[in-house]
C-alpha cells in the first residue's frame, strides 16, 4: 500500500477502508462495506485486506478495539484521531480535484 503520509493521495482502497472503520468493524465487515459503497467496483480478498489493516494499524492510523485482543477470532478496528485527519484531508483533496474538473471541463 502505497499511501503518500505528507499530504498526497490516498490509495482508493485505503480511503474505503478508513471509511469503513468509522464504526467499528471486523474484517468481512470492511469487506462489505467497500464492495457496497463502491457499487461492487472494489472486492477485497483476505490477504489484501488483513495487510492493509496491518500497515494502517502500524501507521497509527487505525486501532483494535479491544487492545491486547490478538487472539480473538473476529478482531475489530477503529479509525484513530489521526486516520481520521487522514481520511478527512484526502476529502478534501478529492473534493478540490471534483471542483476543478467541473470548472475546467464541464460545459457550461
Amino acid at each position: 500500500m502505497k499511501d503518500n503520509v505528507k499530504g498526497g493521495a490516498l490509495t482508493e482502497v485505503t480511503f474505503f477502508i478508513l471509511l469503513a472503520l468509522y464504526e467499528p468493524r471486523h474484517g468481512y465487515g470492511i469487506m462489505q462495506f467497500v464492495e457496497n459503497e463502491t457499487d461492487g467496483r472494489l472486492k477485497l480478498g483476505a490477504g489484501s485486506l488483513y495487510g492493509a489493516l496491518n500497515n494502517l494499524h502500524k501507521k497509527g492510523w487505525i486501532k483494535p478495539v479491544k487492545e491486547g485482543s490478538e487472539s480473538e477470532r473476529k478482531k475489530e478496528y477503529i479509525i484513530t484521531e489521526s486516520g481520521k485527519k487522514i481520511a478527512e484531508a484526502e476529502l478534501i483533496r478529492l473534493n478540490k480535484l471534483n471542483l476543478y474538473y467541473k470548472f475546467n471541463f464541464v460545459a457550461w
